[in-house]
């Protein structure tokens, strides 16, 4: 395979829960058990669907998200991720065509389009036979430039529906017909409120291991699909090109190291982020707020996004971790936190009619409530100046979140962005400011923020020259 050429495919939906993650998961483990190295990808905002990719492929997947990234820049991630793999296998997120707007921008069909990537239709074919087909004819035909090179019918109920699925999708439409999966007695993943059920939280003893659960997915994939033609779909995909370095200028040479939480509570975090970092000067080290192992020298901190709702008791019962991050804060060491980060440096955190001491950097509290309080793109423009962005700047992130700020006096707090899209925190402002630390319920993507790992490690120099 040359370095400009490589097979590729996605796999979309006409919604969310229409079964492209299961077929995404099932196709990455088989194909990685047939002994093709295989990178997939993931589209749009979102960490656990990429988790469970990456521990289906055993290599970390790569999110893609035409909100953050120009054509020219997701051409490039693309490229590098792709070096020495046989196959690149992006899932897409929501309904094909479903973008931010009317015109469906963000959407998984254009991030096909930009990639040049042929499309494979995952279909929920519940209570449904013929119409299937006018649905694939409308979704061949909807926007110029979009390959949609076959579909999968799911959730089938046995073989007299799956035939009349099958000639009607043939007789139609000529769009090929690459697998059926029947209904699922039971999800090997289960789902939770923000979504499936993180690799973290997944229990073994109750479900299986992960390798059990993926493996049996691939099983059912295996049998039921085609997976001869699905190869064949995507090395049908164009010559890619060679883009532009994704990272155009050489790596710094370490000169401070910055600690980042990666245990069950806080590991939301895109690779490039971290890499990001790396790049601009970091040595990273790997931390968790669930243990009281002593932590080494550090002179950053960053910490992720994640569940610690669900952990709120453990991370309460580590007071000396508490502690030892409030002191950072205090002594002035640049702390970057997101949604969950942010939870945890609050005063207390409530959920499931408890409240929970946390960490204590910032005067106010996180409730977790029944319904998203924030979900969505977002961006911001900076209104101060903070180690991680300087005032003017635009940011461009996302939220998801299900808790809600609550803070007895909003006036005495230090807001570093405005929010233009998204909710924010309060009123809408995000980015609370104490010393050198900022935390938010905004996710960024490093690549969209160039300006911020940067800043980072020059803010964690500086801090590491006035100890």
């Amino acid at each position: 395979m040359s370095v400009a050429t490589f097979p590729r495919l996605l796999i979309a939906g006409l919604s969310g829960g229409t079964g492209k993650t299961i077929v995404s998961l099932g196709l990455a483990r088989a194909w990685t058990r047939a002994g093709k190295s295989v990178r997939s990808f993931k589209k749009g905002p979102d960490y656990i669907d990429a988790t469970w990719l990456g521990l289906a492929s055993r290599r970390f997947c790569t999110n893609l998200d035409p909100y953050f990234l120009s054509g020219e820049t997701l051409r490039s991630l693309v490229h590098e991720r792709m070096q020495g793999c046989d196959v690149g296998l992006i899932e897409g997120n929501r309904g094909l065509f479903d973008g931010k707007d009317e015109q469906g921008s963000c959407s998984s069909s254009e991030l096909a389009r930009q990639l040049e990537t042929p499309v494979v239709l995952a279909i929920d074919c519940t209570k449904m036979t013929r119409t299937v087909a006018a649905i694939v004819q409308g979704c061949a035909h909807f926007e110029p430039g979009l390959r949609l090179a076959g579909v999968i019918c799911n959730r089938t109920a046995g073989e007299r529906h799956r035939a009349i699925l099958r000639r009607s999708i043939e007789e139609h439409t000529d769009v090929p017909v690459l697998g059926m999966l029947p209904k699922f007695r039971e999800n090997p993943i289960p789902e939770r409120h923000m979504g499936l059920m993180s690799d973290q939280e997944y229990d073994p003893a109750s479900y299986g291991g992960h390798d059990q659960a993926l493996d049996a997915i691939a099983d059912v994939v295996g049998e039921w699909l085609d997976l001869d033609a699905l190869w064949r779909v995507a090395e049908s995909a164009p010559e890619f090109g060679e883009p532009a370095p994704l990272w155009p200028e050489p790596a710094a040479e370490k000169c401070v190291r910055i600690g980042y939480v990666h245990d069950e509570a806080l590991w939301f975090y895109y690779q490039e982020n971290l890499e990001a970092l790396e790049r601009a000067g970091a040595e990273l080290v790997r931390l968790s707020l669930l243990d009281d192992q002593p932590w080494p020298e550090i002179h950053g901190l960053y910490l992720g996004g994640g569940f610690p709702e669900t952990l709120a008791l453990r991370l309460a019962n580590q007071s000396r971790t508490r502690i030892h991050v409030k002191n950072f804060s205090e002594a002035g060491m640049p702390i970057y936190a997101e949604c969950g980060g942010f939870m945890y440096l609050c005063d207390t955190l409530e959920y499931d009619g408890s409240v929970y001491p946390m960490a204590g950097v910032f005067p106010v509290a996180t409730s977790f409530c029944p319904r998203p309080q924030g979900l969505g793109y977002t961006e911001a423009e900076a209104v101060a100046d903070t180690p991680f962005y300087a005032r003017g700047t635009r940011v461009r992130g996302h939220e998801f979140h299900y808790s809600r700020c609550v803070a007895a006096k909003s006036g005495n707090l230090r807001f570093a962005l405005k929010m233009e899209r998204g909710n924010g925190m309060l009123d809408g402002c995000d980015g609370l400011v104490s010393n050198s630390t900022f935390a938010g319920y905004n996710h960024i993507h490093a690549l969209a923020v160039p300006d911020w790992a940067p800043r980072f490690v020059a803010a964690a120099l500086k801090f590491k020259a006035g100890q």
